[in-house]
């Protein structure tokens, strides 16, 4: 059985779409169409019901798949106990990443990571959108998300630390809060499905619920919707540290913390031992982001949590 073959069916699978699964494999249609003719073929079964606007899984093709995803994690850990040995590592580095996190601060480190391991070759993925690592076939996630599945192993890579931002403008034309009860004034900025703010306080946890004119499913357009004066929002610092820089976002609520326990996490299914290419991208973005990351920059915010 060809393993590239049962890549593309979980895919496929996904997607409900030949073409696009070959395309973000790197193949093109006739090839993925091929592939799965191929697969079929040899398990003597069909997988798919096909039609012109998309394909769906038959009864066979829908008993196959928790196997097809064990004979990926099987190969995948059998190509790591083999590389062990190897001092340097090699192949594809598939990376899936949130988008604003992955054009900030991976990106501008790709190079050097590329320069340090020239047997690698990477293969990004920037979505808002969790992607599934097995079905994908990544090696690796980068997620800055609370993780729900136990599947999984985490390696943190940096805090993540959130704040309240509002423009200079905003604040001259409606005053800065003084309180988290204070914001139900405000016009506020949410990150889609985020409109429920969370405060420590002496008393425990006290729930906001805000309201606003704008809100955003991407963090860098919640920061820009934030620096036009449009309300005040939840940043993290590494998307806004630059535009705290520059004066074109403080901070306010200083003296409330956040409840949040959000980090930037390294993430690969737990079936699969650490390939040496999984390890170097996290020993080598780890060591990047060092234990302070350079987007904490001393004396530029102010809370009550530790970094």
């Amino acid at each position: 059985m060809n393993f590239e073959h049962v890549r593309l069916f979980l895919r496929v699978a996904k997607t409900q779409n030949i073409s696009q699964a070959g395309q973000e494999l790197g193949h093109s249609a006739a090839v993925a169409s091929s592939y799965i003719n191929k697969l079929e073929s040899t398990l003597k079964v069909r997988l798919f019901h096909r039609t012109t606007r998309r394909v769906t899984l038959t009864e066979d093709g829908a008993a196959f798949l928790p196997h097809a995803e064990d004979i990926l994690a099987s190969v995948a850990a059998a190509n790591a106990a083999i590389g062990r040995g190897n001092s340097a590592p090699s192949g594809i580095l598939r990376i899936t990443s949130p988008a604003s996190f992955g054009r900030m601060h991976l990106m501008p480190a790709m190079g050097g990571f590329l320069r340090r391991y020239p047997e690698l070759t990477v293969d990004c993925r920037f979505s808002d959108n969790i992607q599934d690592l097995v079905e994908g076939g990544f090696d690796i996630a980068v997620r800055n998300a609370q993780l729900k599945s136990s599947s999984l192993v985490a390696r943190k890579l940096a805090d993540d630390r959130r704040i309240l931002c509002a423009s200079p403008d905003y604040i001259a034309q409606f005053g800065k809060p003084t309180t988290p009860q204070a914001l139900e004034q405000h016009d506020c900025i949410t990150l889609l499905g985020l409109d429920n703010w969370q405060f420590r306080t002496p008393s425990g946890i006290e729930t906001i619920q805000t309201h606003g004119r704008f809100r955003a499913d991407n963090g860098e357009s919640v920061r820009d919707a934030c620096v036009q004066g449009l309300g005040i929002t939840i940043c993290s610092v590494w998307v806004a540290y630059q535009h705290l820089q520059r004066g074109e976002l403080v901070q306010v609520l200083a003296d409330y913390e956040l409840e949040s326990n959000t980090a930037i996490w390294a993430v690969y299914p737990s079936s699969r031992q650490l390939a040496p290419k999984v390890r170097a991208f996290i020993d080598y973005f780890a060591d990047h982001f060092g234990e302070r990351p350079y987007w904490e920059v001393p004396g530029l915010i102010k809370s009550s949590q530790t970094i």
